[in-house]
């Protein structure tokens, strides 16, 4: 049975691991510490450049996702309803963020511990009812070291009480689709009813990584708090170990197992990658990589520019005798990698359009297909204004016509 400590241990053994020296007597608060936990990951077996691959994942749910378009771009049994232990703090990290812009905290707000946030079991910093620490420092051990108490105290920060806090979690779940997930605690710690999928995961996982602020902490390998007394270490291996890596958050207990979202960006693609109920830690951080190599090996973004030269213009009845001109604005598409010259254009616009046309008016679109598939549509635009005629617009253009005489 797999447990949530935080570990105490002699500088000795942490100088001899890490790139980093601690303080001599600090306590490392971490999710999950084990032997070898510093140890750089395994290798693992290159992943074809295949998009039809199946990819060998031990673990019960998988999914790999773009967080822009929502794209799934592989996925096993990513539906199941499974118990996520600490990645449950990506939501409550998300109700945080959104609470810092819209300016209820600021990262320098004091929060003082109560003795419900202080109570917390599994992964902790070990905070003392009353002991006050900024939303910075709190956060901190939240990402890095998934730290239930710290979680809790921030919770309660924002609604005034876990239970509160647990109820805008779920209705947040509800707001962005997440229908098979329901919520008991802000933590993780498990409960009964307390559930998602990875596709759910996915989900806030793509919504948490549109605040950059929350990259300045899943992106941190090790760091400290009380003066270096506490120190922390990123429970996400990917962080040291695998290029590209933004985040994001781990989970164990016995009943979820391991569990992992993990986010990484390479040139200009992000990914997030969710592995649920994996036998082993390693398992996870394997099967994590594999999905993210599996994405950067087969998918890519293009810019589909649009060639107007070949599209035929309607005609403008009831105007000034001016020509429409079409203008439209490149698309970003996530394609396989190869596809963009495959792409068919097939325009949809009207043999005549009626005066007035304003500028910016949309007038058409361009629709893009792949292997039959519509991957896009490109709005196609009137380049300036056509007004209508009519006596007065009519005076104005002969005067105008003769002015040019």
């Amino acid at each position: 049975m797999k447990k949530f400590i935080c570990v105490a241990v002699c500088a000795a053994l942490i100088i001899c691991c890490s790139p980093l020296a601690l303080a001599q007597e600090a306590v490392v608060c971490t999710e999950y510490y084990y032997e070898g936990y510093l140890d750089p990951l395994e290798s693992i077996e290159p992943v074809s450049a295949d998009v039809h691959t199946t990819l060998d994942i031990s673990a019960k749910s998988v999914i790999l996702m773009e967080p822009y378009t929502k794209k799934i771009l592989y996925e096993s049994n990513c539906d199941e309803k499974l118990a996520p232990a600490s990645i449950t703090k990506i939501m409550s990290l998300l109700l945080i963020m959104e609470a810092i812009d819209e300016g209820k905290l600021t990262l320098e707000t004091q929060v003082t511990t109560s003795e419900h946030a202080a109570s917390m079991g599994g992964s902790q910093i070990w905070l003392e009812p009353g002991e006050t620490m900024s939303v910075h420092e709190l956060l901190k051990a939240t990402v890095i070291a998934s730290a239930n108490d710290a979680t809790t105290a921030l919770a309660e920060a924002v609604a005034g009480s876990e239970e509160g806090f647990v109820a805008l979690m779920n209705e947040r779940a509800g707001e962005l689709g997440m229908s098979n997930t329901h919520f008991e605690n802000c933590s993780g710690l498990d409960a009964e009813n307390h559930l998602t999928t990875a596709h759910d995961v996915a989900i806030m996982s793509s919504e948490l990584i549109k605040h950059s602020l929350i990259k300045e902490y899943s992106t941190v390998w090790m760091d400290s708090l009380r003066d270096g007394k506490s120190e922390l270490v990123n429970t996400n291996k990917l962080v040291r170990f695998y290029e590209g890596t933004t985040g994001l958050k781990t989970g164990t207990t016995s009943t979820a197992g391991h569990c992992l979202a993990a986010t990484a960006e390479r040139d200009g693609l992000e990914l997030v990658a969710v592995v649920m109920g994996a036998p082993t830690t390693n398992d996870r951080f394997n099967g994590a990589r594999k999905l993210l190599d599996f994405g950067f090996a087969n998918w890519s973004f293009a810019t589909i520019e649009p060639d107007l030269t070949e599209i035929s213009v309607p005609k403008v009845e009831k105007g000034t005798g001016l020509p429409l001109v079409l203008t439209a604005q490149p698309l970003n598409l996530l394609l396989k990698k190869g596809a963009t010259d495959k792409i068919e254009r097939t325009p949809e616009l009207p043999e005549t359009i009626t005066a007035p046309v304003t500028k910016g008016q949309v007038v058409g679109y361009l629709h893009l297909t792949l292997d039959g598939e519509q991957v896009g549509v490109i709005e196609l635009k009137a380049a300036s204004d056509i007004p209508k005629m009519n006596f007065f617009v009519a005076i104005k253009w002969l005067i105008a016509q003769l002015m040019r005489l």
